[in-house]
């Protein structure tokens, strides 16, 4: 028996679909729809509700907040994937109480669960984004785990992608690059296909980097001038609180605009009567009633859209690759069926692929997946009719090969039913062109050659008989093997490693652990050995404690130093896991196991007790709301302060600048960066995740002055009180990416001034 489910977490919709004799279905929503809203709503009497009656609750919430400017009473969430694997609250007054994103995110899969009507759903494989990071797929577990899930497995966004295209594409051999441009995120994968078989080459993406960023860029230069032209607005929108209302409301037009000028070369918006957009500073209502064309948009998302192609460029440029060099180019996300997208790519990179529907794509690859994973074996037995004969079948759930060995075997414990001495069975192919003849089958099983139709998916069918030739029924009583020209690995997405002290700076440095780097066919497995145990451990004292954090590293993360890159989880050993005294300046061996859905296994070994056993392994989430960073943020800043001197009088001058020449420098071209006062100011408006989404904007195109001048002015800056210590592990996780553009760290330093006054 299969996972056979397959489920498609977006931020702003989400699917499932099954596999049925060996096709992936989209089982469709209450509304008959393929998707529905990512939207929470928790109404009056504290009843949560899902999907569009929430999103419709949404867009009049925040209508119904422009009225009087105050939100607070808002009781619909959107977006909360994005908050995914940190403490992030979503406050509800008719709940009395706060949701966590795992929490509001079980809700919408308990929901996509539901509309399943003929069985009950256990186990599911839930798409993530390539580029998540550990604490975030762990989220995503706990979430399915919390809808009722007894069994979750992950898969990456353009693996799922690639399965889909796979099947229905006749040429394979050559690259194959996957743009995967969604709400919340963009992944892009280059992948290698040779004589059937499949390589995943190398992966890039931005967590962060999706088409909210295009809707806001519809906003800030589309709708707001629209608004400017024809109303006073200006106090209005230098009031953060009122300016996040009115353009949390727009964010429905920019959406319609950008569904209409996918079809057409103009559109008009236009507010409906009733709908109370607000006043401006003279108290006259504000109202839409506009045209955009197709060149205007254009004008105002290209800049998003370039992005994400350079990102995919670049990771091309790193494998000595161009667009030229492409055998295919994969869509996928809602986003990539824009006409202005698709002009890009065309013109960039090669002209995409489109026989495959890239909104339905993930959900698909993601069934087909689950059609190749086994449930366990406690969610078999919640199936089993046990009146019928229980049989295990043993079969490979995809094939490379016409022909195929299946193993049949009755399972006698798990059969209430009576069971003749002897039993035979006739395994049929549904086309009916080929059958195995009958064989004889027992308890201790049988092994049957099957004919595969090659390049199809093959149900075959069993049916089992006592020796008059009596039928007997027999659960299962059929089963599938997808013939295929390749198989799709699954890799690891980010180098794993460990903090290994430099002994020159006596600075701990990232060290990634040999067989578990970026790229790696999962299942893997890596060591380290020879770890050195500081202080004695006793047995059985739990006070007595060692710790390593294991760490997640971008490509180039060799030797930076460990905090730069995201901690994945802590090592825990204690005394009350050892027989024996460990004692001081001991040695241990360390072994990772990280599976298909990258769970990390942790296993110990201490030589001189020859003792080994599983540890351990507290996983990080990420903090924005409580502060658990100022010890280690004192402590770091002890030992900076003699290089900070080095640097004051230049940190003096620049405090003198910052307010004009950066702004004077991006206007002169100085500054490279596109479109940085833009992107700043649209991650300043995110709730929760500034921190993390002005440095992932801002991550792609960085390469300047030297990364220990932006570090030593980042605790400068903290030192000084102007970046909030919650803010300061964001930061510093992620400052080997801005390779020490100490401009932008300036540009950088106001904003957060800026959000820091106002929090």
């Amino acid at each position: 028996m299969k996972v056979n489910y397959g489920i498609y977490i977006g931020t702003t919709s989400a699917s499932i679909a099954r596999m049925e004799a060996g096709v992936p279905v989209i089982i469709r929503s209450n509304t008959l729809k393929d998707s529905i809203p990512m939207a929470v709503f928790v109404n009056r009497r504290g009843a949560i509700i899902v999907g569009d009656a929430a999103m419709n609750t949404l867009k009049s919430e925040r209508l119904k907040a422009l009225k009087n400017w105050d939100s607070s009473d808002d009781n619909s969430f959107i977006e909360f994937t994005r908050t995914l694997g940190s403490d992030a609250k979503y406050e509800s007054s008719n709940a009395k109480r706060s949701f966590s994103s795992e929490e509001l995110l079980a809700e919408v899969l308990k929901t996509l669960l539901s509309f399943e009507k003929d069985m009950e759903v256990n186990a599911a494989v839930i798409t993530v984004p390539a580029a998540f990071k550990y604490n975030q797929i762990e989220a995503v577990r706990k979430a399915g785990y919390l809808a009722g899930l007894k069994q979750v497995e992950i898969l990456q966004e353009p693996v799922a992608a690639a399965m889909v295209f796979g099947l229905n594409r006749k040429n394979k051999d050559g690259y194959w690059l996957v743009f995967d441009f969604g709400v919340g995120a963009f992944d892009t994968a280059l992948l290698k296909f040779s004589d059937g078989i499949i390589q995943i080459i190398d992966t890039d993406g931005n967590q962060f980097y999706g088409s909210t960023l295009i809707d806001e860029a519809i906003i800030d230069k589309i709708i707001i001038p629209y608004l400017k032209n024809r109303f006073e607005i200006d106090e209005l929108l230098s009031d953060d609180y009122k300016s996040k209302i009115l353009r949390n409301s727009m964010k429905f037009y920019a959406e319609e605009i950008k569904k209409q000028l996918s079809f057409s070369d103009e559109t008009s918006i236009l507010s409906n009567l009733g709908d109370i957009l607000g006043e401006d500073d003279e108290g006259n209502e504000l109202e839409l009633d506009m045209t955009v064309t197709v060149s205007e948009l254009e004008k105002a998302i290209a800049p998003v859209f370039q992005k994400s192609i350079d990102m995919s460029l670049e990771l091309l440029k790193r494998n000595n690759l161009d667009g030229s060099k492409l055998t295919s180019l994969i869509l996928a996300g809602k986003t990539t069926i824009s006409p202005i997208l698709r002009k890009m790519l065309s013109n960039q990179l090669c002209k995409p692929d489109t026989s495959v529907d890239p909104m339905t794509v993930i959900v698909k690859g993601a069934a087909l997946y689950a059609f190749t994973i086994d449930l366990k074996d406690e969610l078999k037995n919640l199936k089993r009719d046990k009146t019928k004969i229980q049989l295990e079948i043993g079969h490979e759930a995809s094939t490379v090969e016409t022909e195929e060995f299946v193993t049949l075997k009755i399972l006698e414990d798990k059969t209430e039913g009576e069971i003749p001495d002897k039993v035979f069975a006739e395994i049929k192919r549904g086309d009916n062109a080929w059958t195995s003849g009958q064989a004889q089958i027992t308890t201790v099983g049988e092994v049957i050659e099957v004919i595969l139709e090659k390049g199809n998916r093959n149900t075959f069918k069993i049916t089992l008989f006592d020796e008059r030739g009596k039928r007997l029924e027999c659960e299962p009583s059929s089963f599938t093997i997808l013939h295929c020209e390749e198989g799709y690995p699954i890799v690891l997405p980010y180098n794993i490693g460990i903090a290994v002290k430099n002994e020159a700076s006596g600075e701990l440095e990232f060290r990634t652990i040999k067989g578990l780097e970026k790229s790696k066919q999962l299942p893997s497995i890596g060591s380290i050995n020879n770890v050195k145990i500081s202080n004695a451990i006793r047995p059985g004292v739990e006070s007595d404690v060692f710790e390593l954090a294991i760490y997640q590293g971008e490509l180039g993360a060799e030797g930076t130093r460990a905090i730069y890159n995201h901690h994945v989880n802590t090592i825990v050993i204690t005394g009350a896991d050892l027989p024996a005294l460990v004692p001081e300046n001991s040695f241990i061996d360390i072994q990772l196991e990280v599976d298909i859905s990258q769970n990390i296994k942790a296993l110990i070994s201490i030589p001189h007790l020859a003792f080994t056993f599983e540890c351990n392994c507290n996983t990080a989430i990420d903090k924005f709301e409580e502060d658990t960073t100022e010890n280690t943020l004192k402590n770091e800043l002890d030992k900076r302060k003699k290089r900070l001197k080095d640097i004051d009088s230049e940190i003096d001058v620049i405090n003198e600048k910052y307010d004009r020449e950066y702004l004077q420098l991006y206007e002169n071209g100085e500054m490279t960066l596109l479109d940085v006062k833009e992107s700043l100011e649209e991650a300043n408006r995110q709730d929760g995740i500034v921190y993390k989404e002005v440095l992932a904007l801002l991550s792609q195109e960085n390469k300047k002055v030297t990364k220990i001048k932006v570090e030593d002015l980042l605790f400068k800056l903290t030192e000084e009180g102007l970046i909030p210590a919650k803010a300061f592990q964001e930061y510093y996780e992620q400052l080997s990416n801005l390779n020490g553009d100490t401009v932008l760290l300036e540009k950088l330093y106001k904003n957060i001034k800026v959000y820091d006054s106002k929090h």
